[in-house]
């Protein structure tokens, strides 16, 4: 029942649908979509249900209105244009451009703030949203001009820094935007001039309102005097909670809930999404914003190709006003000179490049702007997020150059990096220069280490050999390296050509025409094609001049990013070492794009298309990139048979031998050796080796890294080796002993103190074959080694002595293999032994021939094959060589 009755009472709220289609005609907007159920689509409190109550509202008090406030326009407009949009199946433009995922990601993002902001503000009752508040007070929202009005949120502009403003930035701008702005004043769409009567209304709110806010300051500075008054002791400290709440009671930022911003990747269609905002407004003007005047040249032109020809209306000055949905397009330099003076017509703001508008007139011009909507688009937000949230808080879409490349939107792409060579190796050393937003390196410092003739020259020559006939756009250290550069290329044959801020208009327009028709090849600039220039021919992007701002950085590849027919990828070529980490001042598309691995001439981010088009060699061998250890490590373990060694620092080459010679298999040994073949002082190469003989698991394997380490010959790794070997398993240690006897028998290895110490540790890793030799050859043997284990003291050092008598008295080989056998126990002993030895060991490699000679031949694997198969054809001839006896035989 309790339900029933709510409902009921709901419905009787709504208005009817005569009200509705004739509020509907008022605002050219529609309050129920197809599909939608009236009563929970205009449910009390809801935002699109306040618009409608409103636009009744000024219907019933102006019947012969034509058009809704300048207030309503600017709280309902775009909400609910949005709302219409949003609610087809396919978005479109007014050209039946259908929107993509991402473009409708950036609307329904921000119609989302927009609603959230709208609850957010009918909660707190502000009064922005409630139908009881004075059209007259929302629509004195536009910006202050110089006559020094107060604005709604009781704010005051003061003249002289509107006007200094206005003086700064009428300096800066060109004599060509006054020309152009005479020529657009002709082409003026529908705009009225708003009625006297109004103005004087606004003129008696704001008179009304400063006399308010004078009485408000005057009773302040009177409790501020009581309370000095009451204070018996003045005090040096401020308490803590005293100094929360001052802090908390300063006034915030008045306009930031309704200015938003998004990303979008270079390439993906920001100037379309842009145009979606333009669809959604059918009453609310659009002024659109950005940094250069050849980019409002290019918004005008996709303004008209979209079918919004006959929405296109000069700069709309204060007093002006146009219910038709006008758009402007300016740049932020005449939106600055104008300041207090534009027209509260335009509801939304659209701020192109909003990373440029992040100076101090300009985001202060914003700031103080509280009536419209401000939409800053971006494709470098990411990368400057704490700077554009300051002045545009709330973000409502992403879609950065990974997202972009992996869903086909732009081009992927693929870099290949080159060393800039000896001449100008010291980029490093140029200093770095702070900005507003980021950092730069020293661009005359630049300019002075790369603007070389043969370095030019080089350049010119590399771009032909590698990229010739591929069109492309270089950037330079600056106007004069351009030139030069330009210079350059046309000697090699290469169809180029410089510009810069300095070429005329006219004639820059035309060699972007060539570039766009073939006939130029290479463009060379320092920053002028950075930003703003599309051109979906562009293929190669060459950072000849280096940049450590990862949003310059980006902005110069976003102009190969464009799809094209016959295009397979971007290419980016970076001036840098290869094995440049992310944490070198120069920005790289790796660093960029945080990759751990470099691969010349692959695709670095993007779907990988195998077919034909590729137009850049892909090496086969990978490198590190990543700063952090831990990330470099995964590399090793990942990647280890793939890294390019050579280009790897000292220390991580000594770190990849010891992984390599600890992993390597049997079957990629050669592959691991040939890996190694720039080593030529022979450390890396001993590294690899040494931890083999330790810590490899193949026995195979270790001994013959043994072999390897007899023929480098180095003293260090061989002394290291004979320690290995001491504690591996009897027969390995057998054989290993064989390995090495024999390399010093065909090889000089270190001094002969050395090889001397050497024979006789390996004679003393396999005393028991020396010693089964011994007594086979001269039973006596047993009977002095006995004497000699079984005494002690005096009389082992006498036994000693006895043996060595013996041993003199035997052959070179049977004297060897006696005292190989010998062990003594005494310090006594020992000398005796170690003087007899050094004594045989004047031809080291005599003696280590002597001592192997005591190992045990190994059989032939042949013959053991051979009596293999004698056996099993004997075993098969056997029936027939011997006759039974029911057999007869021949005889």
């Amino acid at each position: 029942m309790a339900e029933s009755t709510s409902v009921a009472l709901a419905a009787a709220t709504i208005p009817s649908s005569a009200d509705i289609a004739r509020a509907e005609k008022f605002v050219r907007e529609r309050f129920v979509h197809e599909g939608e159920d009236p009563q929970v689509a205009l449910a009390s409190g809801t935002p699109r249900r306040r618009a409608l109550d409103q636009a009744l509202a000024e219907l019933d008090e102006h019947p012969k209105i034509k058009s809704p406030s300048t207030a309503w326009r600017r709280e309902f407009s775009l909400l609910l244009g949005l709302e219409r949009l949003l609610s087809e199946e396919e978005p479109k433009l007014e050209d039946g451009t259908v929107l993509s995922a991402h473009q409708v990601d950036a609307l329904s993002g921000t119609l989302t703030a927009l609603l959230a902001e709208a609850q957010r503000s009918a909660a707190g009752g502000n009064g922005r949203g409630s139908s009881s508040a004075s059209p007259e007070l929302l629509a004195s929202a536009d910006i202050l001009g110089p006559d020094g009005a107060a604005s709604t949120n009781g704010s005051a502009v003061a003249p002289d820094r509107l006007a200094a403003e206005d003086a700064d930035s009428s300096e800066e701008e060109e004599d060509e935007d006054e020309e152009d702005e005479e020529d657009e004043d002709e082409d003026l769409g529908p705009v009225q001039r708003a009625p006297a009567e109004e103005d004087e209304e606004d003129e008696e709110d704001d008179d009304e309102l400063t006399r308010l806010e004078d009485e408000e300051e005057l009773e302040e500075q009177e409790e501020l005097e009581l309370a000095g008054e009451s204070e018996e002791e003045p005090r040096d400290w401020v308490d803590e909670e005293e100094d929360e709440e001052a802090l908390g009671e300063q006034p915030e930022d008045p306009n930031a809930a309704k200015r938003f911003w998004f990303e979008h990747a270079t390439g993906a269609g920001k100037t379309v999404a842009a145009l979606g905002f333009v669809e959604a407004s059918h009453t609310g003007g659009v002024l659109i914003l950005t940094h250069r005047r050849n980019l409002v040249d290019q918004f005008l032109g996709e303004l008209r190709d979209r079918g919004y020809s006959k929405r296109i209306s000069r700069p709309l000055l204060k007093g002006e006003d146009s219910v038709k949905g006008p758009v402007t397009v300016e740049t932020y330099q005449w939106f600055v000179r104008n300041a207090g003076k534009i027209s509260s017509a335009y509801t939304i703001v659209i701020c192109d490049e909003a990373h440029t508008a992040l100076g101090e007139k300009t985001s202060g011009a914003i700031r103080e702007w509280t009536g419209p909507i401000f939409i800053g688009m971006t494709a470098t937000g990411a990368l400057i997020a704490r700077h554009v949230t300051d002045l545009f808080p709330t973000q409502t879409s992403r879609f950065d150059l990974a997202q972009a490349a992996r869903r086909g939107v732009i081009a992927p792409l693929r870099c290949v990096r080159i060393s800039p060579g000896v001449g100008v190796r010291t980029i490093a050393k140029v200093p770095l220069r702070r900005g507003e937003v980021d950092t730069e390196f020293d661009q005359e410092e630049l300019a002075k280490l790369l603007d070389q003739h043969p370095f030019n020259l080089a350049v010119a020559n590399l771009y032909k050999t590698r990229f010739n006939g591929v069109p492309g756009v270089v950037y330079a250290a600056g106007v004069r390296h351009a030139y030069n550069l330009a210079e350059a290329f046309r000697a090699e044959g290469i169809k180029a050509q410089a510009v810069s801020g300095e070429t005329p208009k006219r004639e820059l327009v035309e060699i972007l025409a060539r570039y766009e028709r073939g006939d130029i090849d290479v463009l060379i600039n320092a920053q002028l094609l950075a930003e703003g220039w599309n051109s979906p021919r562009a293929t190669v992007c060459v950072h000849l001049a280096p940049t450590a701002s990862k949003r310059i950085y980006q902005q110069r590849v976003g102009r190969v990013t464009r799809r094209h027919p016959g295009k397979e990828a971007g290419l980016v070529v970076d001036f840098v070492h290869p094995a440049t980490k992310h944490d070198d001042p120069v920005v790289t598309l790796h660093s960029l794009l945080d990759r751990d691995v470099y691969r010349g001439g692959a695709i670095v981010v993007g779907p990988v298309r195998r077919g034909r088009g590729r137009r850049m060699r892909v090496e086969r061998r990978v490198l590190p990139v990543c700063a952090e250890e831990e990330r470099r490590f995964q590399v090793f373990e990942r990647e280890l048979w793939r890294i390019a060694v050579e280009h790897l620092d000292y220390g991580e080459q000594h770190l990849w031998a010891a992984l390599a010679g600890a992993r390597v298999a049997p079957n990629g040994w050669r592959r691991a050796r040939a890996m190694l073949h720039f080593d030529r002082t022979g450390e890396l190469k001993s590294r690899f080796l040494i931890t083999a003989v330790k810590r490899n698991k193949s026995s195979q394997l270790r001994l013959r890294a043994l072999i390897d380490i007899a023929a480098l010959r180095d003293p260090d790794a061989f002394d290291e080796a004979i320690d290995i070997i001491g504690g591996w398993p009897r027969e390995e240690r057998k054989e290993a002993t064989k390995i090495m006897l024999r390399a010093l028998v065909e090889r000089r290895i270190g001094r002969r103190d050395q090889a001397n110490a050497w024979i006789w540790r390996l004679a003393e890793y396999t005393r028991d074959v020396h010693e089964e030799y011994a007594v086979q050859r001269w039973p006596e043997t047993k009977r002095l080694l006995g004497l000699l284990v079984n005494s002690a003291g005096g009389a082992h050092a006498r036994n000693a002595r006895r043996l060595i008598h013996a041993a003199r008295n035997q052959d070179r080989r049977l004297a060897a293999a006696l005292l190989a056998a010998a062990l003594a126990h005494t310090p006594e002993a020992e000398e005796a032994l170690r003087g007899a030895r050094t004594r045989m060991a004047r031809k080291p490699p005599a003696l280590a021939r002597e001592l192997l000679r005591n190992f045990p031949k190994r059989r032939a694997r042949n013959s053991r094959r051979r009596r293999k198969g004698a056996k099993v054809a004997g075993n098969g001839a056997g029936p027939q060589a011997q006759p039974t006896a029911s057999q007869p035989t021949l005889d």
